[in-house]
Parts: structure tokens; sequence; C-alpha cells
């Protein structure tokens, strides 16, 4: 099964200018549920990693496989995002240049990243990576759990709904 694989931006490929959702995919827990969604809501869908993913082969998915370098799929994300896109991801630095541009963003647990919540979520991470850097033994995040699948098929849907409407 060969996937598409590109660079272009989904509305070069002659598809909707409406709502897109770009996939920061390496360690997403909830690609299927991003399927679900997109292809009941005929959203297009850019699937971004750093090595090769197995995507389902339909017309509203692309693969975008992106150097190994560092931030790499983070750098094409970025620049992809803006005011029709969705992007989900759990990294907080990417969160963050994604908003600055514009794009809704949810983390996989479902949660948004907001202007109004990504300034605290970012001082955490820095907070979190200088305990850690200093040798402190801190855990992680919880695992990841059904409920959160939940939130994000409902936030996604939410989201898709509110760009819809721009």
């Amino acid at each position: 099964m060969i996937q598409r694989t590109t660079d272009a931006d989904p509305e070069d490929a002659g598809q909707p200018h409406g709502p897109h959702i770009l996939v920061d995919a390496d360690a997403c827990p909830v690609k299927e549920e991003i399927y679900k969604v997109a292809f009941r809501r005929g959203t297009p869908v850019t699937v971004v990693s750093n090595s090769y993913l197995r995507t389902p082969d339909h017309p509203l998915v692309t693969r975008a496989v992106v150097g190994d370098g560092f931030d790499a799929a983070d750098d094409h994300i970025a620049e992809r995002a803006g005011a029709k896109t969705v992007v989900v991801t759990a990294d907080i630095l990417l969160a963050d240049r994604c908003l600055k541009a514009g794009a809704a963003v949810i983390a996989p647990n479902g949660k948004p990243f907001t202007d109004a919540s990504i300034g605290a979520a970012v001082a955490t991470r820095a907070i979190m990576a200088d305990l850690r850097a200093g040798g402190s033994q801190i855990g992680g995040p919880p695992p990841f759990a059904k409920a959160d699948r939940s939130r994000f098929l409902s936030a996604l849907d939410e989201t898709l709904v509110r760009l819809e409407r721009r």
C-alpha cells in the first residue's frame, strides 16, 4: 500500500479551502481518531513525521516525511499552520509557534492549547527541564486513558465546526 508523500499544501493540490488538520505524528496516540473525524467531515489531513508511518490509502490523507534534522517536523508544521488549520501535537513549543500563526492547537489528550494557556505551559515546561537537568527525579505525564481519546474526539470535532463557520 503506497501512500502519497508530498510537501505540497492541500490547497495547492486542488483540495477544499476549508479546515485542514496537521498532525505531529511521530508519537501521536490518536491518529486513528483523527482519520475517523476527518473522513466523516471531509477534512484533509497531513501526517508529518521524521520517518515512514503507515497511513490510510485515502485521498484526504497526505503523508509528509521530513528529514530527521532537529525540529524538521515542527518546522514543516509551523510553516503551514494558519487560521484554517488544526494542529494536533503534544509539543508545547510547537503549539506556541502554531498559535502565533493563528492555528487552533489540540493536544492528543483533547486539551486545547490557547493564547491564554500557552504561556503557563511554556513556563512549566522550562521549570521541569531545569529540574531534570539538576538531577531531580520527576514523573512524566499521566498514562494515556480512554477518557483522553473521548475528550480528543470531541475537541477535534468542535474545533473543525468552529473553523468551518469562519
